[in-house]
């Protein structure tokens, strides 16, 4: 995570990404909103609570969205923080008119769990190869959500990952099917030179140490060793420092290629690995892909000072609980929410967390 000093993460987001908001509503609701017309205007308030532990990130996402819903937020958890959501933990209170508190509900939630997720397993990766003794840069990838990428790499920064590049036009990176199509790694590198000028660095992506040697004398101003590991790795990247420092050029050497929690020390080799300035970037993590999404949901307070809740595992069960006590309260299994609190205008959904179990609240 960027340090507070350095400035406030959500000023980095261009101002589209309201509109962007904008859109994902109308995809909810494009037409009538019937539940919205059984519940009405009538205000409310609602809380957010986080269900396992994890990195908060995607507040601005969440604000805006009940912004544009004419809801309020107060936060009770800093953007970026660790939350150890050993059980259910309240992270902010939303306000509003009941129908527009659902309206928003799903999108809010959607957005932050996905932005959370990726931020705490960028954080997670980040701890792992720190702890490892590896103090240069750990990035993520371009292999993003299509028109959710702001959010994706939002997240990776809050976890305090690398962007690498945001798109294709923040950096020339040369992969073997540019360099097949050009004719030679040479010829690729300076056609992308000859266009893209001092500012735009030119990376390429090698499979051995021939290509990367052809790739440096070129001009390439960064060398992917893409799926080296291991001893091979730490070989190649003190070969190639070694050999084109003698000869005056500095070069950037990042590794890619499956990084994972579990797979962290094939890529980190061993403590005088780490020591020496071989790698300054332990790149490409794949941040955004598989399971990354963390756990919500927002409950929506009745005047008699209970909130319910219910979810689904083996069976239906409902859980009917003191606001004021939030770990307290009893269940009414095998029926559905409704057969049990009759007169509720609540929330109600199945929470759904991709594959893995469902568990009971």
């Amino acid at each position: 995570m960027l340090p507070l000093e350095y400035g406030n993460t959500a000023h980095l987001l261009p101002n589209t990404y309201k509109q962007t908001i904008a859109s994902w509503l109308t995809e909810d609701t494009p037409a009538f909103d019937y539940g919205g017309f059984v519940v009405g205007e009538d205000p409310k308030t609602a809380t957010l609570f986080a269900k396992s532990p994890g990195v908060l990130a995607g507040v601005p996402f969440f604000d805006e969205v009940f912004a544009q819903l004419g809801c309020t937020v107060e936060w009770h958890a800093q953007e970026g923080a660790y939350l150890s959501a050993t059980k259910p933990i309240a992270v902010a209170t939303v306000r509003g008119p009941s129908r527009n508190l659902l309206l928003g509900e799903r999108v809010a939630l959607n957005t932050l769990a996905r932005c959370s997720g990726i931020a705490t397993k960028s954080r997670r990766l980040l701890e792992l190869v720190r702890r490892a003794g590896y103090s240069g840069i750990l990035a993520g990838t371009r292999k993003t959500t299509p028109g959710f990428r702001l959010v994706e790499k939002y997240g990776m920064l809050v976890g305090g990952a690398d962007q690498h590049r945001y798109d294709l036009s923040s950096m020339i990176m040369l992969k073997d099917n540019h360099v097949w199509s050009k004719g030679s790694i040479t010829k690729a590198v300076h056609a992308a030179k000859s266009v893209g000028g001092f500012a735009i660095k030119v990376e390429v992506e090698v499979q051995c140490e021939e290509e990367a040697d052809e790739a440096i004398a070129a001009g390439a101003d960064i060398v992917m060793l893409d799926n080296f590991t291991g001893d091979g790795l730490k070989v190649a990247a003190a070969s190639l420092k070694k050999r084109w420092r003698e000869k005056g050029r500095q070069v950037l050497l990042e590794c890619s290629g499956g990084l994972k929690e579990d797979n962290v020390e094939e890529y980190l080799c061993d403590g005088s690995f780490l020591s020496d300035p071989w790698l300054e970037g332990l790149g490409r993590a794949e941040v955004a892909n598989g399971n990354v999404r963390y756990r919500y949901y927002l409950h929506q307070l009745d005047p008699s000072g209970l909130y319910f809740t219910c979810c689904h595992s083996d069976n239906w069960l409902t859980k009917i609980v003191s606001a004021e006590h939030p770990t307290r309260g009893f269940f009414t299994q095998d029926r559905p929410l409704m057969h049990v609190v009759s007169r509720s205008v609540l929330l109600q959904a199945e929470y759904r967390a991709f594959g893995e179990k469902k568990q009971e609240i």
